[in-house]
């Protein structure tokens, strides 16, 4: 069984690997910075975040930690922007390779996100970094740490499948994405801690809580929370209902299913419409 697996995903593996190498080397080139942009972008929108944010709108989760959370969701948030961005115009950017040379075509979509993936664990060390000199008190919760990266890794694949399929037929799907992007930005608590919403109580209170049923709230909450600050309000603490709390669970699970189901009926027409 080792071996059939072996034989039938050895060549995708090498095209995959082939194509992470390639795609990030292109990435930066021609760049004074190169590779360092993949920090420095963060690094620069969390500088401006928190001046407006911390500093002018005193916005706060009232501990000394608040940076080091305000850089964490940044970067988690970067990663989703990153692999959705690229992966959905992956297939068309690269439908001449399609046509020519015979291999699963999802590789491409994930090589996109492969890439978004090493940048974003380049940014992990810097707020690793960061934590250490704010003399975080890490917790035995960071060994829950790989199952948050990949239930952010899930659906965030899921639904770059989904607009990568959209986008070989609709090439609008660019731009609702653009604006969809920002509505979720905004809707996600990255730039304004989540505890602020809940303490103004009444409907805010109300909002905060939906906003834990949002799949990437839920994760980059879980993140925050195992990793740096343990004052992170998240769904299992906000919730005592396990019904409500694996909604967010459930909705990744179904989107990576669709995103796959969707994916695999629509891609032997790929290279017809390309």
């Amino acid at each position: 069984m080792v071996a059939q697996l072996r034989k039938r995903y050895a060549y995708a593996w090498t095209v995959l690997k082939g194509l992470v190498k390639t795609d990030f080397k292109l990435r930066y080139q021609g760049s004074f910075l190169g590779v360092a942009w993949s920090v420095v972008k963060p690094l620069l929108m969390f500088c401006v975040m928190y001046l407006v944010f911390a500093r002018f709108l005193r916005m706060s989760d009232g501990t000394p930690t608040y940076p080091v959370v305000l850089l964490l969701g940044i970067s988690s948030w970067q990663f989703v922007t990153d692999t959705t961005n690229v992966g959905l115009r992956a297939l068309v950017d690269r439908g001449d390779l399609l046509r020519k040379i015979h291999f699963p075509n999802y590789i491409v979509v994930v090589s996109a996100s492969m890439g978004a993936l090493i940048s974003y664990g380049i940014n992990l060390l810097v707020v690793l970094l960061f934590a250490v000199v704010n003399r975080v008190q890490f917790t035995w919760r960071v060994v829950l740490l790989p199952l948050n990266f990949v239930e952010l890794y899930c659906i965030t694949i899921g639904w770059t499948l989904i607009m990568a399929t959209m986008y070989v037929y609709f090439r609008d799907i660019a731009h609702i994405w653009d604006v969809f992007s920002q509505l979720l930005f905004y809707a996600t608590p990255i730039i304004y801690p989540l505890s602020y919403v809940f303490q103004r109580g009444g409907i805010y209170a109300r909002l905060g809580s939906l906003e834990l049923l949002n799949p990437w709230a839920q994760t980059i909450q879980d993140i925050r929370h195992n990793f740096i600050a343990q004052t992170q309000p998240t769904i299992w603490t906000q919730f005592s209902n396990w019904g409500i709390r694996l909604i967010p669970l459930i909705i990744t699970a179904f989107i990576l299913w669709l995103g796959i189901f969707v994916f695999r009926k629509y891609e032997k027409h790929f290279a017809e419409v390309m």
